[in-house]
């Protein structure tokens, strides 16, 4: 099972995203558990995670989300503004995917 964070200013607008990367996952047969949250809870939930991606409107954090992330030995990126406005769960599905291994 792998483990996915979506980080982005309030943990709203990325639970779109996480709806299409379920779907994209189940497609492909993958057991995966998508959440999305507030970047404010990013400290405390990131050692519960395989993997952590930024939404765009967070992007500008993600230096500073790195040490913390690296700490717990946990891969961090931002998703492309792309990816994220055009919904494109399969390519952010991917982008974490790779993250991980």
């Amino acid at each position: 099972m792998k483990k996915i964070l979506l980080c982005c200013s309030a943990g709203m607008s990325t639970s779109m995203l996480v709806k299409k990367m379920e779907q994209a996952a189940a497609n492909r047969g993958l057991e995966c558990q998508i959440e999305a949250l507030s970047v404010s809870a990013f400290n405390e939930a990131i050692s519960e995670y395989d993997v952590c991606l930024l939404g765009p409107q967070v992007r500008f954090q993600l230096d500073e989300l790195k040490k913390v992330a690296d700490e717990h030995g946990k891969n961090i990126a931002a998703i492309s503004p792309q990816d994220y406005g055009m919904m494109k769960g399969d390519a952010v599905l991917d982008q974490a995917l790779e993250l991980i291994s």
